[in-house]
């Protein structure tokens, strides 16, 4: 039994979810992939899949060995893509991850950008406001915002980001309420909750020049409102349509922003300052790809 082939073999079968999806991809039966597997479970002496009419799903030992073949069949192919291509050309697949909004409105842009540099590359763009397990999900590099708790990745500091309440123009005069000037007022307003923040409704600021404050105090408030949402993007729209204030980096309404369509708020209390960073697994950072895609997300994030 060729034992790479039996973990490609079984990973694509996970990530696809049947044999005969597997078979289709791969150009072979449903019964040769089958028995493939079967093999490969009989040399390691354990089952990994359990098998039923309906599904298939990973047992414990099937989870662990998965996670682990789909690193090494990453690195495999990676290392015969870079083998193939030689030392001036990237090529092969690279696996990315970000949050929904931000990879729609700012990678999607550098993902072009990239590719006509290096038409070779293929980018498989995962787009995700929940946590997303990189090693798992076989991911080679990703833009996370905040410090990262899992020291098993390797980060790079790219840039700072800063939250800001934000409001549509005209939505204080439609409603016949004056702005919010310092934290202490959001309780009195309707606030769009972003549920994928750590913090939930909480909101912390740092005070600016000019504000209620000495500069650098930092103020926390509990908000609500009739919005709550996991989704950057209904956060964004709810905004536009005048549902409410919004705790948001700048760059989701920069555009509207410049047009006037949207303001800010409390321009003398910002976010607390938290880190843009690239994440990789460790085993991914020597990768020609990431490197060279990294560093152009860092020269276009700038």
């Amino acid at each position: 039994m060729d034992r790479l082939q039996a973990m490609q073999t079984l990973v694509r079968v996970v990530e696809l979810g049947s044999f005969s999806a597997a078979a289709r991809e791969l150009g072979s039966t449903q019964s040769a992939v089958s028995k493939q597997v079967a093999a490969l479970e009989k040399a390691l002496g354990a089952q990994l899949l359990a098998r039923s009419t309906r599904a298939l799903k990973l047992t414990d030992a099937g989870e662990r060995y998965v996670e682990q073949a789909r690193r090494l069949v990453a690195e495999v192919a990676e290392a015969e893509s870079e083998l193939r291509a030689g030392e001036h050309r990237l090529q092969g697949w690279l696996r990315v991850a970000a949050s929904g909004t931000f990879g729609r409105m700012k990678l999607v842009p550098l993902v072009r950008s990239f590719q006509a540099a290096h038409p070779g590359v293929k980018v498989d763009l995962q787009l995700h406001d929940g946590f997303v397990d990189l090693i798992e999900q076989g991911i080679d590099i990703a833009v996370r915002v905040g410090e990262q708790p899992d020291s098993s990745l390797v980060a790079r500091r790219i840039g700072t980001v800063r939250r800001c309440v934000v409001a549509r123009r005209g939505y204080f005069e439609t409603l016949g309420m004056a702005p919010p000037r310092e934290p202490a007022d959001l309780p009195r307003h309707n606030c769009i909750v972003y549920s994928e923040l750590r913090a939930g409704p909480v909101w912390s600021f740092e005070a600016g020049p000019g504000a209620s404050a000495p500069p650098g105090s930092e103020v926390s408030v509990r908000v609500a409102g009739s919005l709550r949402t996991n989704s950057g993007e209904a956060v964004r729209e709810a905004v536009l349509a005048g549902m409410g204030l919004a705790y948001a980096p700048g760059w989701l309404f920069e555009t509207e922003v410049a047009r006037g369509e949207v303001q800010f708020a409390m321009p003398n209390w910002l976010g607390r300052a938290l880190p843009m960073q690239l994440v990789s697994p460790p085993q991914r950072r020597s990768s020609g790809k990431v490197r060279a895609f990294g560093d152009h997300l860092a020269a276009g994030l700038a």
